[in-house]
């Protein structure tokens, strides 16, 4: 059954709209920004695309208002939903903060216009960011040294954990998980927090999974902040929607991991990944207050100044976004969700039938199997992804829009035909 969750906020913004209204609110955006083939803009580092390259004269351009925006060439450096920005791209960073509001708000929960946030590279960069200001956050209000502050996460978190761990110079602390279905004991993290306690650790940034990148796994975000509660330390919670942000909402009503909970200060959403939108499309959200504290004020000559960890970042990506939520409108991304769901349940029952172990959260479309129960030839085959390439112990499939049935049925009669085979080896 098809559930439909609303956010009682507002459904103002997020509307499914014909194609001729998308394409005719981003060429409208185009016109509000600077044209660098008409005007004489002579102070600014950048231009449209190489016309000697890329066709800028192309008839196609006129029905492509994504390809024309390319050719526009963008730049959304800083961050829009803070006052000022410039100006010369005004057009385009409207609709990068319609984005940023239907995200915030109208997928997670949050109150209207309490949020800021960009279009980031991807997932990776979104973490970084919020590492980055929670970082600077207890260095700037409690006078925190980087030695005192610690990254709290799962051991099914993504690298990028580490990854902002190295380059910002906080100790990264994983916490173990159970084999069979990915959660963290209470008692375990507990005793961690309390030794991290003893070892001088004062501060933590919690970095939640909305659906692991593996696993598909989904923490208990309360579990967290009931022990830090209870051992009264400071700290501040992410939540890496990487991977779920664009799905989890969708397939799951009783959500903790949005804004709808107070302790819940920010989330990575990556809309290349469930959501189709081209390479670099990550999303970092915020509450009011808080990318402030990555505010680089040297770059004085950008108008707003800049908030962010990229920087420059084409404003492109910021409308492929906006153009796929309003293609489907909340409905049909619901229904979309849906049926990816079905999917997942139908792949699940078969293995099961086979006898094949597995493991699946059930409001993910990501089934990771037991690499003991699959030939690595028939993994190659199928390009299914090992959780480690040296000695896989996990095989994952991931059901995207092209994962359908007709192609994971040629996978299930691979794999029935090895347990019948294995079968008959061990009767004779």
């Amino acid at each position: 059954m098809l559930i439909i969750y609303t956010n009682k906020n507002s459904m103002s913004l997020w509307n499914k709209l014909p194609q001729s209204q998308i394409k005719e609110r981003v060429f409208s955006a185009l016109a509000q920004n600077v044209n660098y083939f008409d005007e004489n803009i002579l102070g600014v580092p950048a231009s449209h695309l190489d016309s000697k390259v890329f066709y800028s004269d192309a008839p196609f351009l006129k029905d492509a208002p994504f390809m024309s925006t390319l050719v526009l060439n963008p730049n959304h450096i800083g961050c829009h939903t803070l006052g000022e920005s410039e100006h010369f791209f005004a057009g385009t960073q409207a609709i990068e903060r319609e984005v940023i509001e239907i995200c915030a708000t109208e997928i997670l929960r949050g109150e209207s216009g309490q949020f800021d946030g960009y279009v980031a590279s991807g997932g990776t960069e979104a973490n970084m960011q919020a590492i980055w200001v929670y970082r600077n956050y207890f260095m700037q209000e409690f006078g925190a040294k980087p030695d005192e502050i610690c990254i709290l996460c799962s051991a099914d978190s993504h690298y990028s954990m580490s990854k902002a761990a190295n380059v910002l110079q906080v100790e990264k602390i994983s916490i173990p998980v159970r084999e069979n279905d990915r959660t963290i004991d209470e008692s375990v993290l507990r005793d961690q927090v309390l030794q991290l306690q003893q070892a001088g650790k004062r501060y933590f940034i919690v970095v939640a999974n909305m659906m692991t990148t593996m696993f598909g796994s989904v923490d208990d975000v309360n579990l967290y902040t009931n022990v830090l509660d209870e051992l009264q330390c400071i700290y501040r919670v992410h939540v890496d929607g990487a991977y779920g942000g664009f799905f989890y909402p969708f397939s799951e009503k009783n959500n903790q991991l949005d804004f709808a909970n107070p302790k819940v200060t920010s989330v990575t959403l990556d809309a290349h990944k469930m959501a189709q939108a081209p390479y670099g499309t990550g999303i970092f959200l915020a509450r009011k207050g808080f990318i402030e504290y990555a505010n680089t004020k040297d770059a004085s000559y950008i108008e707003g100044e800049d908030y962010t960890l990229i920087g420059s970042r084409s404003g492109a990506n910021a409308v492929a976004i906006w153009m796929i939520l309003m293609n489907y409108g909340p409905f049909g991304w619901r229904e979309k969700i849906f049926i990816l769901l079905e999917r997942t349940n139908w792949l699940c029952k078969r293995l099961q039938d086979l006898g094949i172990e597995f493991y699946r959260h059930p409001k993910s479309n990501i089934v990771t199997m037991r690499a003991s129960f699959i030939l690595p030839e028939i993994a190659q085959e199928f390009g299914l992804v090992p959780d480690n390439h040296r000695q896989p112990n996990w095989y994952k499939i991931v059901i995207m829009e092209h994962v359908t049935i007709e192609k994971l049925m040629p996978l299930i009669e691979k794999l029935s035909a090895n347990r019948t085979k294995s079968a008959t080896n061990l009767v004779s």
